[in-house]
């Protein structure tokens, strides 16, 4: 009786590894190879990003948070990563370049938000409040009270205007501006910082500049009525006065500081994003 014939066996193409490559149950070597480096310079800029990077969240979340983000964002940025190196030294000096580029942009990042730590020593300086210390989550030592809500208050502003999609924006756009077979720009990082800081310090006396005048104009005139009424007490009256004054001026013009302190912030992480890219 006849049979119609068996149809052929058709089995799955097995995937063979690049030549030079190991295979292993997490895939070959120069996919390993790719996340290790990106996970390399995420996690030192994750180390000092605002927010996630302050001192207060344990470290162990940020490398898992870095770590997390490297497997999403390296399907983007492979064609920026280069070949494993046969040597070790190649491999060390890719690393160290990863690194160096990652805590670069995260210091960067991190330095405008000094601004408003800045801005609050200076109004807590005038109004009187400068012997007030606490605990600042964004740094390791305490400063003024003024100061700690100020920087409280910029973290805020930052992740409920969606700046912290910036973030994410400028840690991959850095790939492409910062490519790991490009050397390490240390001139032009080095003037990019200075030019930051020199920024963010003159922003910090811009929006303290009403507390400025009020401490100046308050001083002298305290002085005059010091030297006309020499045994008026004068400290005991003018310092609380300054103190309330200053806590009033201070808070009249929180609203333009907050504006102020995000738009120069969002024109400083423009420069990591690619426009029209």
């Amino acid at each position: 009786m006849w049979q119609a014939a068996a149809p052929a066996l058709r089995l799955a193409p097995i995937a063979v590894a690049p030549a030079g490559d190991v295979s292993s149950f997490f895939g070959t070597s120069s996919d390993l190879w790719a996340v290790g480096l990106t996970f390399l310079r995420l996690a030192s800029l994750v180390m000092l990003l605002p927010g996630v990077g302050d001192q207060a969240v344990p470290a162990r979340y940020r490398i898992s948070f870095a770590l997390a983000f490297a497997f999403v964002v390296t399907p983007l940025i492979r064609d920026t990563i280069p070949p494993l190196p046969p040597t070790l030294g190649g491999m060390t000096g890719l690393v160290l370049h990863e690194v160096i580029i990652g805590l670069m942009l995260g210091s960067l990042m991190r330095v405008l938000l000094f601004t408003l730590t800045t801005s609050g020593e200076i109004i807590s300086l005038q109004s009187g409040l400068s012997f007030a210390q606490t605990a600042n989550p964004t740094q390791a030592q305490p400063s003024t009270s003024i100061a700690t809500f100020l920087a409280m208050l910029g973290l805020v502003m930052i992740y409920v205007t969606n700046m912290h999609h910036l973030f994410i924006r400028a840690m991959i756009d850095s790939f492409h501006i910062f490519p790991a077979q490009r050397p390490v720009m240390i001139g032009d990082a080095v003037a990019l910082m200075t030019r930051t800081i020199g920024q963010s310090f003159v922003l910090a006396l811009q929006m303290s500049a009403p507390l400025i005048v009020f401490g100046l104009v308050f001083n002298i005139s305290v002085g005059f009525i010091g030297r006309i009424m020499p045994n008026f007490p004068v400290f005991f009256a003018a310092t609380p006065l300054s103190l309330l004054l200053g806590l009033a001026l201070f808070a009249l013009g929180l609203g333009a500081t907050g504006m102020v302190f995000i738009e120069h912030y969002q024109d400083m992480l423009s420069v990591f994003i690619r426009h029209g890219g």
